[in-house]
C-alpha cells in the first residue's frame, strides 16, 4: 500500500474527500458511491448515473397527494428513488396537463423528468398513448428512456400475452437484454404482487420489481404505491435506468388510480 494512503496508525485512509476523522461511510450508501465513481465508472456511462453502478437495488416511493385522496383529482405523480439504507438518489415526476391526466386516467401518455439530488435531469421518460388490452397486440405499450435527455438507452416494450403481464427490456438498437414478467393477478390482499426480470432468453431469473403492500388505509384511500426494483450487479448502467422506467410503467399500467377506484383488481392482461 502507497505510504500516503496510509494514517498514522498503520490503518488504511478511507478513499477520496472523506474526511480522515471521520468513520468510513456505510457499504451500499450514497457517500460510499460517491467516493469510487471517478475510479469504476464506465466512459459511457450517462452523467447523473454513477451511482446506479454501484448498486443492484432500489427503493421507489410514490408520494401520497391528498387532493387525490379526498376528491379523486387526478394530479401528477411524484416519486422518490431509494437507496436500500433510505437515502435518496433520484425524485421523479410526472410531467402532463390537466385534461390529459383526468380524461385519460392510467391510460394516459405522459413524460416524467427523473433528477438528481442537485435538481438535474438525468433521465427522461415518454409514454406515448398506446393499447393497454390484450385485444390490440397491434400497438401495445412502449416507454422510451433517454440519459441524458435526447439520447436514447433503451425501451421498455409489452409483449403480447392473453393472461400474464409481460415486457422486453431493450438496448438503444432494440436488441432485447432482459424480459419482464408478471403474475397471472396483479392484485394481492395484504401481500406484495412481483414481476419476475428474467434473462434474454427467459430461463434465469435475474431480478424483479415488486409492488409492495403499503398498508391497508394507504392501499385504500390513494394511489401511492411503494416498489422494490432489484437487478444485476453488473448490468449495464443504461439498463438499470431502463428498469428503472418499466417499474414506472408498471405502475400506471396496473395500480395507478382511475377516479375513485384502483385498477388492480384484474387478471393479468385481461381488462
Amino acid at each position: 500500500m502507497d505510504p500516503q494512503q496510509q494514517t498514522a496508525g498503520g490503518m488504511a485512509a478511507p478513499p477520496g474527500n472523506w474526511p480522515a476523522t471521520a468513520p468510513p461511510p456505510a457499504p451500499g450508501s450514497l457517500e460510499a458511491g460517491l467516493q469510487v465513481q471517478a475510479a469504476q465508472v464506465p466512459s459511457d456511462c450517462p452523467p447523473g448515473l454513477e451511482y446506479l453502478t454501484q448498486i443492484d437495488q432500489l427503493l421507489v416511493h410514490q408520494q401520497v397527494e391528498l387532493l387525490e385522496a379526498f376528491v379523486g383529482f387526478e394530479t401528477n405523480n411524484k416519486y422518490t428513488v431509494k437507496n436500500t439504507l433510505g437515502q435518496q438518489v433520484f425524485y421523479a415526476v410526472e410531467d402532463t396537463n390537466c385534461c390529459t391526466r383526468n380524461c385519460l386516467g392510467n391510460w394516459r401518455c405522459f413524460d416524467m423528468k427523473i433528477l438528481d439530488n442537485a435538481t438535474r435531469e438525468v433521465v427522461h421518460l415518454n409514454r406515448g398513448l398506446r393499447c393497454t388490452s390484450c385485444w390490440c397486440p397491434c400497438c401495445l405499450q412502449k416507454m422510451e428512456v433517454t440519459s441524458p435527455p435526447g439520447t436514447v438507452v433503451g425501451y421498455v416494450c409489452q409483449s403480447w400475452s392473453m393472461c400474464f403481464p409481460k415486457f422486453t427490456i431493450e438496448d438503444a438498437s432494440g436488441t432485447t437484454i432482459l424480459r419482464i414478467e408478471g403474475p397471472l393477478c396483479t392484485w394481492n390482499l395484504c401481500g406484495d404482487v412481483e414481476f419476475d426480470v428474467l434473462s434474454a432468453d427467459g430461463n434465469t431469473k435475474v431480478g424483479k420489481i415488486s409492488k409492495q403492500w403499503s398498508g391497508f388505509a394507504k392501499e385504500a384511500f390513494t394511489d401511492a404505491d411503494n416498489f422494490g426494483i432489484s437487478f444485476p450487479m453488473d448490468l449495464d448502467v443504461k439498463m438499470k435506468a431502463v428498469m428503472l422506467g418499466a417499474c414506472f410503467l408498471i405502475d400506471f399500467m396496473f395500480f395507478e388510480r382511475s377516479g375513485n377506484k384502483k385498477d388492480q383488481k384484474k387478471a393479468g392482461m385481461l381488462h
